[in-house]
């Protein structure tokens, strides 16, 4: 069900640029070869599920200081047996990494984004990352275990040791909010 929810999003999905279109197509060849395309231990590649929390103005995102990787990024991870919409699986990381309760997801992906993992139990693995955007109505957080921090940015100021994937995220995030 979710690998078949996979595939629907991202065939439906018209990436904003010539690049997202490319990591679109990748996604779509990765989870058409490998009905184990979801979960971590498909190797050297699997899908995984994210999302940028942004706060009801639209003017902040919600960013954890991951504890494995020790950088500010979005909250996200691997996508669960329980799972049954990738949308769903952004929404529940979410959920899981900052506590925070009536939180609303975008349909679509905000954004792809294909990267090596170098710490961790998925070390030497491609993570390919379907980012969403979330709604947050309340800004009351809680740290869970996998952060060593949470914290609001302004989408338009992120810490400046920010990956440059987060930068992007948050930059799609700000003119998709302007467009609404």
């Amino acid at each position: 069900m979710l690998h078949a929810d996979a595939l629907r999003v991202l065939q439906d999905w018209r990436a904003p640029d010539a690049e997202q279109e490319e990591l679109r197509t990748h996604y779509l060849r990765h989870l058409t070869t490998n009905a184990d395309g979801m979960w971590r231990g498909c190797r050297p590649e699997h899908v995984t599920a994210s999302a940028l929390v942004v706060d009801g103005s639209g003017q902040k995102t919600l960013l954890t200081l991951h504890k494995t990787v020790g950088r500010w990024l979005q909250l996200g991870g691997h996508c669960e047996p329980g799972d049954t919409t990738l949308s769903g699986a952004a929404l529940r990381e979410a959920t899981e990494e900052s506590g925070l309760a009536d939180l609303a997801v975008s349909r679509e992906p905000l954004q792809l984004s294909r990267h090596l993992l170098e710490a961790g139990g998925c070390s030497g693995a491609y993570h390919l990352d379907v980012q969403f955007l979330v709604t947050a109505t309340s800004t009351e957080y809680v740290v869970s275990e996998e952060s060593h921090a949470l914290a609001w940015f302004p989408l338009d100021a992120l810490p400046p040791d920010t990956d440059t994937s987060v930068q992007q995220l948050a930059a799609r995030a700000a003119h998709h909010l302007t467009q609404r």
